[in-house]
């Protein structure tokens, strides 16, 4: 993946993640943990003179079930430590996420294990599939977002 978004000119230590630029769109990876992406997007934010309403941040979504990928606008951290950061360091929530529903932990378990654990064999078998439309809805919201919703079953 890194070499999709190659280092150039410092960009790296100045955005604290790596960037593609392509077009009007520029997509950033942050390099730090999740709950420091609040950083990088405040730094690319700033650097570019955008205002926070032109952000689309991808981040997966406990409160969303799996298989569901939704586009909103605004809104709150719903416990996601990212958009926390985000939220903190841009200075508001005025901002478009694509939602990438993961679902709630069964039995109790707990949010900040369920998040990394390993899908089940039928989630797995639903991913290119989800990755592949996921990718192509994506692409239709950089232009002109709206709030929609796509179901996977």
């Amino acid at each position: 993946m890194d070499s999709l978004f190659p280092d150039q000119q410092g960009w790296k230590e100045k955005f604290h993640g790596r960037f593609l630029r392509q077009d009007n769109l520029v997509f950033l990876k942050p390099l730090a943990f999740m709950n420091n992406s609040g950083k990088s997007a405040a730094a690319a934010l700033h650097f570019f003179g955008w205002p926070l309403e032109e952000l689309l941040v991808v981040h997966d979504d406990l409160e969303t079930p799996f298989g569901t990928v939704q586009c909103t606008f605004g809104g709150g951290h719903r416990g996601n430590n990212g958009l926390r950061s985000i939220i903190t360091l841009c200075g508001g929530n005025d901002f478009w996420r694509f939602r990438l529903g993961i679902g709630r932990p069964p039995g109790g378990r707990k949010p900040g294990d369920w998040v990394l654990e390993r899908f089940s064999p039928h989630e797995e078998a639903l991913l290119p599939e989800i990755t592949t439309e996921s990718a192509r809805f994506l692409l239709e919201q950089c232009g002109k977002p709206q709030e929609k919703k796509l179901v996977f079953a």
